[in-house]
């Protein structure tokens, strides 16, 4: 990393201007705006981890923020001073990095900008402060401020006050990384075991560093993430229709366990990626790019999974933007989506067949109320419950009604996990 860090720090601002003022996903922002050309490993990992803990502390940092200026700087007016701000006050209070660094790196950054020059004295007053007083005054800040109120207001009607903290709280730790081995373990430092044989890992560094990824030994795949695929059952030398594959962490599992896999996928990119990824990971599905309304097999599969394409709010803890570029309309939109894919999906089961629908979502109309409806109105499918020895015994990853449900909050004392909902369905 180069001496004072003004291109990591560049790169962070940009990146949060990329998603803050123009909503895109931090991952595309991150991929535009770090590739090696332009950034050596090391400022590359620091705007990283700027940029993604400033997001996922946006709802504290913007409130202590308020609490020091009684009226933020407009950013017409400004240019990127509150960006500037909301990174320099996380790197104080959450990266701890040294206080004279991150102020006089702020005042750089903002002498490089036409407009938040101006605006230098106050990011230089302000960020002093937080260094002095930032920390007592966010012990004050309640914590569901993480959460927008679009989401908050969701959750706490959903799963009620306590479990929506919990939720929030969860989605405040940074998320270790979960590894499936494709046959055997590999040794990895610092892994702690899973269920079903995953391990974890806290702080694992480059992916593609570690031992066995460039020989294809495992694949990062969340521990909740993986339960959808174990609610088929027994699928070895049978045939499985993996519908919305990719990345295509279902689909290495269900070939893994010997299935004979068609993956669809209707995005051409999305569809390539999960080729080399069992390109690399040597195992064999058939990938076909189509849109999976379009896919009717002869005699129906006796295995279908649909991990349907949705808000994704169960996965906010590795995906930190979500909550700011997205809103209640997005939920209504993918809810509407999945009741058509689902109707899809079921025509493409064959009779005595089994149906898993799934979504990364904590939102009651993506998963549960989908389930109901498409229940109340198929009489020819029926729920097959959930049971213990299906979640390695985890009662509590089981709704009610019998189905898969996962919340970030779940293995909080072993690093949480993603949020999933899933249902399973026979056809009669």
């Amino acid at each position: 990393m180069t001496a004072d860090g003004l291109p990591a720090r560049i790169a962070a601002q940009d990146i949060l201007g990329e998603v803050l003022r123009r909503r895109r996903p931090l991952d595309a922002a991150l991929e535009a705006i770090l590739p090696p050309a332009k950034l050596d490993a090391r400022d590359a990992g620091f705007a990283r981890a700027i940029a993604t803990e400033t997001l996922r502390r946006f709802g504290q940092l913007d409130a202590l923020l308020r609490t020091f200026i009684a009226r933020p700087p407009a950013p017409h007016r400004a240019g990127p001073a509150m960006e500037i701000l909301l990174a320099g006050a996380c790197e104080l209070l959450f990266l701890e990095v040294a206080a004279h660094a991150a102020v006089d790196a702020a005042n750089r950054l903002a002498a490089r900008d036409g407009k938040a020059v101006h605006f230098k004295p106050l990011i230089n007053a302000t960020l002093r402060r937080i260094a002095r007083e930032g920390r007592a005054a966010l012990a004050g800040i309640d914590a569901r401020l993480a959460a927008p109120d679009w989401l908050w207001l969701r959750w706490r009607e959903t799963y009620g006050e306590a479990r929506a903290r919990a939720i929030v709280g969860a989605h405040l730790a940074r998320p270790p990384l979960d590894i499936h081995f494709r046959d055997e373990a590999v040794a990895l430092p610092g892994a702690r075991a899973l269920p079903g044989g995953m391990v974890r890992l806290d702080d694992p560094g480059r992916v593609e560093e570690l031992p066995g990824f460039a020989g294809g030994g495992w694949w990062v795949q969340d521990f909740a993430a993986s339960l959808p695929a174990r609610l088929l059952g027994d699928v070895r030398g049978r045939p499985v229709l993996d519908l919305c594959a990719a990345p295509g962490g279902k689909t290495a599992q269900l070939a893994a366990l010997g299935a004979k896999v068609t993956a669809v996928e209707r995005d051409a990119a999305r569809a390539a990626r999960l080729g080399a990824n069992l390109q690399r990971l040597k195992l064999a599905a058939t990938v076909v790019e189509s849109d999976l309304r379009d896919v009717r097999p002869e005699a129906g599969a006796p295995f279908v999974l649909l991990d349907a394409p949705c808000s994704a709010t169960g996965t906010i803890r590795r995906h930190p933007d979500l909550p700011w570029i997205k809103s209640a309309a997005d939920v209504q939109l993918c809810a509407a989506t999945a009741g058509e894919l689902l109707e899809a999906a079921a025509e493409a089961v064959a009779p005595g067949g089994t149906l898993v629908f799934a979504v990364c979502s904590l939102e009651p109309e993506e998963g549960p109320e989908q389930i109901a409806a498409f229940l109340a109105a198929r009489t020819d499918f029926t729920r097959q419950p959930v049971l213990a020895e299906d979640v390695f015994g985890l009662r509590e990853l089981i709704s009610p009604e019998g189905d898969l449900r996962t919340l970030p909050c779940h293995l909080a004392g072993q690093g949480g996990m993603d949020g999933f909902y899933a249902a399973r369905m026979t056809r009669s």
